[in-house]
């Protein structure tokens, strides 16, 4: 990770020693003498197409590995010997994807470490993780154990894989930092099929020292604001601003309209947003209100953002339900916070698919844990790609003069 004379090493050789370190504790299952290739080979051939989004880069390793002796993947990579696609795959089928879980703390513990996460503070100094499921493959023929299942009327079963995919996002700042998945998958010992909001109470035990630590406040849609997930996130010191929408919380809604004008506060705000258009934010909140109509139903305070523009038109509207103190000195911030849920989908999820990731493609399903694990070494390149865009000058430099991430 340090070069010998004691200076730091360049970033994206850190970024690449973290993966490979996570790469050195995949098993090996094979039990017969077909070992040329090592398993750390074989992840991180892998992680090198995600990175250079190539799918051709393997096979052209290979040919210069036999012409000339030597290739990129060994130098960019460490890989010593380069397999073909189809042996990665058999390689990594066995692998679960939690043992990347180390290489995406080590990308983020390099955030953490130059400072680049200073920037996504607010509140105060807390940071805001939007939480978001994202389907990325569906079948009517291949399937694995991971595979979640769907019975539909006409009588065609649909396999298919879904991750949580969190984000760390700030108000006003277009990179999303993304953490690492939890996958929607079939649990042992669990009667019920599994669903996103299982997946994120996994999530959020697995990670809640490194939550607790940044001082987090969860953001999510309106799947996430009810009782049970609302309760389990305070129970682990953290904060929420999840959409409450008026079609999932009749009880919150009717209590809403029962309240006087006077119970009401509201403070407005002109703003140029990120398109440079002026716009007027009228942010509208009350407190106390009961998330459901349970006896002993969890109460919450209740902000409404309505953005019009400089005709008196109205552009935007959302309602959220939080945990935090909202008074007139932070209302309209903590309604940009909640409005910033929306970067989980349009510089995340959408990046993943589109931006050259192909996350929804169909890389190698295998047998056992292929699909997720080649699912989390996309998802881990675009991290990386983010590490250097926020961490690396040099980077930044290129990326601006290029252009397009494909051209890149």
């Amino acid at each position: 990770m340090d070069r010998p004379d004691g200076a730091a090493a360049p970033t994206c050789a850190r970024c690449v020693g973290a993966v490979r370190e996570a790469a050195a504790g995949f098993p090996d299952t094979r039990k017969g003498s077909n070992t040329g290739h090592t398993i750390p080979d074989a992840v991180m051939s892998a992680f090198a197409v995600f990175f250079l989004q190539s799918p051709s880069w393997l096979s052209c390793q290979r040919a210069m590995q036999g012409e000339k002796g030597a290739s990129n993947a060994r130098t960019l990579f460490g890989v010593g010997a380069v397999p073909t696609d189809n042996h990665v795959r058999r390689l990594l089928d066995p692998a679960s994807p939690e043992l990347l879980h180390g290489a995406f703390r080590g990308l983020l513990g390099l955030l953490e470490g130059c400072g680049a996460l200073e920037r996504y503070r607010a509140l105060g100094g807390r940071t805001l993780v939007a939480l978001d499921g994202t389907d990325f493959h569906s079948s009517e023929k291949i399937s694995c154990p991971d595979c979640l299942l769907t019975h539909h009327k006409d009588g065609r079963t649909v396999f298919s894989h879904k991750a949580v995919t969190p984000v760390i996002v700030a108000p006003g700042v277009r990179q999303a930092v993304p953490l690492r998945p939890e996958f929607v998958a079939p649990q042992d010992g669990a009667e019920k099929q599994d669903c996103e909001i299982n997946a994120s109470k996994r999530w959020l035990d697995d990670t809640a020292p490194w939550l607790r630590g940044a001082r987090a406040v969860l953001l999510g849609d309106d799947l996430y604001a009810h009782g049970p997930f609302c309760r389990k996130v305070l129970l682990h010191g953290l904060h929420f601003i999840f959409t409450c929408l008026r079609e999932s919380h009749k009880a919150a809604y009717e209590w809403l309209d029962l309240l006087e004008p006077g119970d009401f506060r509201t403070v407005s705000e002109t703003r140029r947003d990120d398109d440079g258009h002026r716009r007027t934010w009228a942010v509208r909140f009350a407190k106390g209100i009961p998330l459901s109509g349970e006896d002993g139903a969890l109460r919450t305070n209740w902000i409404e953002l309505t953005v019009t523009d400089a005709k008196g038109r109205q552009t935007y509207r959302n309602c959220w339900a939080t945990d935090l103190d909202v008074d007139a000195g932070n209302a309209v911030e903590m309604a940009a916070c909640g409005r910033s849920r929306w970067t989980v989908e349009n510089g995340n999820n959408n990046t993943l698919k589109t931006k050259g990731y192909h996350l929804d493609h169909n890389f190698g399903h295998g047998k056992e844990h292929l699909a997720n694990t080649l699912a989390s070494l996309n998802i881990l390149a675009f991290l990386t790609h983010t590490v250097l865009e926020l961490a690396e000058r040099h980077y930044r430099l290129i990326r601006d003069r290029l252009g397009s991430r494909r051209e890149f």
